[in-house]
């Protein structure tokens, strides 16, 4: 039988339950509620929470979901009163909605619709659907009856507590998307792909968000419980996401990750070597300390499973050639000295070679009809919003429709994509004018993966016009009036074109560079060039000048000459950055007219792979066994590698260290596992160590 408490009942918060009183000889008791919780019952499936591995029932808001509750004798409606009682946050109060009473009475209105569904000798099920507006997080239930003596409440029993969750699958709720695949892709799908690299040499990089896993739901909450976000503000995912995005990193608050762009990574975990978010996440909810380290992507992976664990559709999405624009305008400036080389130390804005950030789903009623639907949101600490780093939710078609007023953020987010390269030629005597602008660099392309598939979408055009079309110009002046500042120069465009090629070269290779000069003129020209080759990090700052050139080349009419060098790896090897990013840039100033050429080009080294296998079979509950193996391609040791590997739904989180694995030597590294559940998966895994970073396999 179940226990139960007799309660003074306060007036001001147990009003509605005030029932009239009916004297019989022996009175409703309860003996046993069935929160009908298991995975395989019809809660789950229904709301489409089964694959949490949780012991606990897990709902989402708006739709109906069932209890049984078993009395002492058949229930008796006419004469019977009883309530199911909801209660979240310490201190409950019905006016706040964190204390909501349903009754099965039309008579007795209640915010959460109640009804009873069935009833079979003792045995009550009941319906209760909670309002699409709810509060999300984890609510403990009661159930209370009126007797002679007053009214009985159950005791407190952790096991009848439950979740509620945001509902992309009811209208009512605000983050409400209309498309089953999608709403797969971003809410139910734990294996992701982010892409990273360069616009014209993607690659892809798999990522397990996990959000089913053991534990990830109660570290999603005590993200907000660490936020101090108050709690009648959380069925509101403008305002978690927005609380969300400045909760992800550490900058200002305390918050998950800790970024770290240095190349030195001591005393946390290399960003290269995480596979997935549930280590993270889960770091950092039970030692209640920011998790080290992170970048872009780290940050963008880790707030989507917040968002897809929460059920607000979300996505990762990377921009190539991003712009981190430092004096709030929409240039991007690079500063050249009077014989047309890159002042490197005026020059501080960059070109990120990509940059990730996430899109959630939710309607904006703060916003004109419209401008619903996908919104940006960037945990990247890049620039502070309203006194935190943090940045977003920011409507994609107000980014496409240059409403650059809107909140939140939405002017940093349009000048990541549509800032122009302005190039500059600072005189002896210090003043600036501009030579070059480049309107088509920034923004080349916008990625995600494909619902239902592994290959990627272009969704450039959801952000942007095509460039140099009537409307981009339109969006343009329209954010010109809204105070973004933009180059009208036009500079005359130099009759000599720069061209470097698109190369894919691997680590460890040497390889010729040619860059071309084209002549469109039916003049004789002479460039004076430079030509300079730089490690570089992928947000676009520069370590070390490996190559410098600075050749004069002389051009027939018409015609088109090659200057040509070798790139030795001996020459960058022990100064290359994580992602094995050469940056060159040419510059050079055409002797005849004065006009300066330039050209840029991000060639991502190639790394060696992991190879990945697991046995054979492949039965649910049954042991099975993963392999990776690794072949040292260079002639140097490796020396303090991490190896990671993972997989959702079948294996967590596993990592081995090897202190030294020499030159041309072979390691491998098998693990056992049992699958959880059937369906399709994958086991992704990681190498990372100072030599060498993103080494990544999977199967």
């Amino acid at each position: 039988m179940a226990m139960f408490r007799r309660l003074y009942i306060p007036p001001s918060l147990f009003l509605s339950l005030s029932f009239s009183l009916s004297v019989y000889s022996e009175y409703l008791d309860i003996w046993d509620v069935d929160m009908m919780r298991r995975p395989e019952e019809l809660n789950k499936k229904q709301h489409h929470t089964e694959l949490f591995n949780s012991d606990y029932l897990i709902v989402r808001r708006g739709q109906e979901f069932q209890v049984k509750i078993t009395f002492n004798r058949p229930y008796n409606p006419a004469t019977d009163k009883f309530a199911v009682e909801f209660v979240i946050g310490s201190s409950p109060q019905f006016s706040k909605g964190t204390y909501i009473p349903v009754f099965t009475a039309k008579e007795r209105p209640s915010p959460w619709e109640g009804r009873v569904t069935d009833t079979a000798d003792n045995t009550v099920t009941m319906g209760i659907t909670p309002v699409a507006d709810c509060i999300v997080g984890k609510y403990q239930m009661f159930v209370a009856v009126v007797t002679p003596v007053g009214i009985r409440r159950t005791r407190r029993d952790n096991s009848r507590d439950l979740y509620i969750l945001f509902n992309p699958w009811v209208s009512a709720d605000a983050v409400f998307l209309d498309d089953e695949k999608e709403r797969q892709e971003c809410v139910m799908t734990e294996m992701g792909i982010i892409y990273h690299g360069a616009y014209d040499d993607v690659a892809e990089r798999d990522w397990n968000y996990g959000q089913f896993n053991y534990g990830v739901l109660d570290a999603c909450l005590y993200i907000m419980d660490r936020s101090d976000m108050p709690i009648i503000n959380r069925g509101d995912p403008i305002r978690v996401t927005r609380k969300a995005s400045a909760m992800l990193n550490s900058r200002d608050d305390e918050g998950v990750l800790v970024g770290n762009w240095s190349g030195d990574y001591t005393y946390g975990v290399a960003p290269t070597s995480w596979t997935g978010s549930t280590d993270i996440l889960l770091s950092y909810a039970n030692s209640k300390m920011p998790v080290c380290y992170a970048q872009c992507w780290v940050y963008a992976a880790v707030f989507n499973t917040f968002l897809r664990c929460l059920g607000i559709p979300s996505r990762v999405v990377t921009n190539f050639y991003s712009a981190h624009d430092n004096d709030g305008n929409l240039k991007t400036d690079i500063i050249l000295d009077e014989n047309g080389r890159v002042d490197r130390g005026r020059t501080r804005d960059s070109i990120w070679n990509y940059h990730c950030w996430n899109e959630c789903y939710m309607s904006r009623p703060d916003l004109p009809t419209g401008f619903g639907g996908w919104q940006i949101v960037d945990a990247t600490p890049q620039e502070t919003s309203d006194g935190m780093y943090r940045c977003g939710p920011a409507s994609v078609k107000a980014i496409k429709h240059g409403q650059i007023c809107f909140p939140f953020d939405a002017a940093f987010v349009f000048a990541e994509v549509n800032s122009d390269v302005v190039f500059y030629s600072r005189n002896k005597d210090g003043t600036m004018e501009p030579v070059k602008v480049n309107r088509t660099h920034i923004g080349r392309m916008v990625v995600t993966k494909t619902p239902g598939d592994v290959t990627r979408r272009d969704i450039t055009d959801q952000y942007k016009f095509p460039e140099g079309s009537t409307e981009e110009r339109t969006i343009l002046e329209k954010a010109e009036e809204y105070g973004c500042q933009r180059e009208k120069s036009n500079p005359p465009v130099a009759d000599v074109d720069l061209v470097l090629p698109t190369l894919e070269i691997s680590r460890g290779d040497d390889f010729e560079l040619s860059l071309e000069f084209i002549n469109r003129s039916t003049q004789h020209r002479t460039v004076e060039a430079y030509i300079s080759g730089s490690v570089a990090y992928y947000t676009g700052v520069t370590s070390y000048e490996f190559l410098f050139r600075n050749p004069t080349v002389k051009i027939g009419p018409n015609q088109s000459v090659k200057e040509s060098m070798m790139v030795e790896f001996k020459n960058y090897v022990k100064h290359l950055v994580e992602q094995a990013n050469l940056h060159f840039i040419a510059t050079g100033k055409v002797k005849e007219t004065g006009q300066i050429v330039t050209t840029m080009k991000v060639i991502t080294l190639h790394n060696p792979k992991l190879t990945v296998t697991v046995s054979d079979g492949g039965k649910v509950n049954e042991e099975m066994t993963a392999t990776v193996e690794f072949t040292n391609p260079f002639t140097f040791s490796l020396e303090g590698v991490y190896i990671r590997m993972e997989g959702p739904g079948i294996m967590l989180p596993k990592s081995k260290y090897y202190s030294l694995i020499p030159g041309s030597s072979s390691l491998t590294w098998t693990e056992f596992f049992t699958p959880q559940r059937a369906g399709r998966s994958r086991v992704i895994a990681s190498l990372d160590c100072s030599a060498v970073r993103q080494v990544y396999g999977s199967l």
